[in-house]
Parts: structure tokens; C-alpha cells; sequence
């Protein structure tokens, strides 16, 4: 493991709820058919970030969104070094996703294989009318075409930096951090 020294904060709790209201109603504003959207979080920190949402949109327009939890472990193209024995979380889509609104959800873009891997894991349970992505930051560095319809914050970094999300639910705190390898 790499050792890391933080540069700044980017992002604190208040920070993030706001932009988690804004994104809702971005959403809310985007989409011609509430009745067809569901969300579908990229474990780990794309699943909190869709339930938030969901969340915020129900208190909004009191309307229960569904959401889903999805493992793209198995989809990875660089799977052979990651790990020899990758940790496969179960996906859990309770609903069926044909002819649904699908908005993807993780926490930072960056390369864009993460959001590759989970259109694959995706249509593998079946075939969404739209796909679209929303992530809390994108910080560039593309090296496949894929772009977030919703973006919580555009972040500029060099090759060296490093986003850090953390989530109450999986992190025990809540902040966004930029941080660099030492």
C-alpha cells in the first residue's frame, strides 16, 4: 500500500449534503418519468451516495425511488492484479431493470474502467431503456470515453493525487480529501 500525505480537504459533511440536494434536484429537473428511474450505487461508496439520494428525492416529491447495489468486481479488466482471490460482494437489485431510467452512481470518476466494468455488470441483469452516471467528483484523467451526466464537483489533479471520499456508512466520518503519494 501506498503512503499517502493529505494535501486539502475538499469537501466537508455540509459540503456534501448540499451538493447531494443540488444533485436531487438536478435529477429531479433532468427526468421526464419519475416513475421509471432507479439508481443503482457502485459498491462501496457509490451504494451510500444512491440511498442519500434516493432519500433526498423522497422527502422532495414523496415518491420511493429504487435503488440497487452493484459488485463489479468480476467485470474488472485489470482483475489479474488486483488480487488472486478478488472479494466478491453480492450485487443486489431487487427490481427489474428493463425499460428503467438507470442513473449509476459512485463516488469519484476518474479513468472511467470502474463505469465500464459496471455497464457490463449492469446489462448483465438486463437491459435499461437509459443509462446515465452521476459521481460526487470528477477528477479527469479519462483514458475511455465516458462522461457523468451529474457531477457533484469537477476536481483538477495531477497524476500524483489522489481523491479520498469518505462516507459515514463505510468510513465512519464524512469528507472529501485530496490527497498525494509520498
Amino acid at each position: 500500500m501506498a503512503f499517502t500525505r493529505e494535501k486539502a480537504q475538499l469537501m466537508s459533511a455540509s459540503e456534501i449534503d448540499r451538493t447531494l440536494v443540488r444533485l436531487a434536484h438536478e435529477i429531479l429537473e433532468k427526468t421526464e418519468d419519475l416513475s421509471r428511474l432507479a439508481f443503482i450505487g457502485i459498491r462501496r461508496r457509490g451504494v451510500p451516495l444512491a440511498m442519500r439520494l434516493a432519500e433526498k428525492i423522497k422527502n422532495l416529491e414523496k415518491l420511493a425511488i429504487p435503488v440497487g447495489l452493484l459488485d463489479i468486481n468480476l467485470y474488472r479488466d485489470d482483475l489479474s492484479t488486483v488480487s488472486e482471490k478478488p472479494v466478491h460482494s453480492a450485487t443486489e437489485i431487487n427490481f427489474p431493470i428493463t425499460g428503467k431510467d438507470i442513473i449509476l452512481m459512485d463516488d469519484v470518476l476518474y479513468t472511467g474502467r470502474t463505469i465500464r466494468a459496471a455497464l457490463d455488470a449492469l446489462f448483465d441483469q438486463g437491459r435499461p431503456a437509459r443509462v446515465q452516471l452521476l459521481v460526487l467528483i470528477d477528477r479527469g484523467w479519462r483514458e475511455l470515453p465516458i462522461e457523468a451526466r451529474y457531477v457533484g464537483r469537477m476536481v483538477q489533479t495531477s497524476a500524483a493525487e489522489i481523491i479520498e471520499v469518505k462516507f459515514q456508512e463505510v468510513d465512519q466520518m464524512e469528507k472529501v480529501l485530496l490527497v498525494e503519494k509520498a
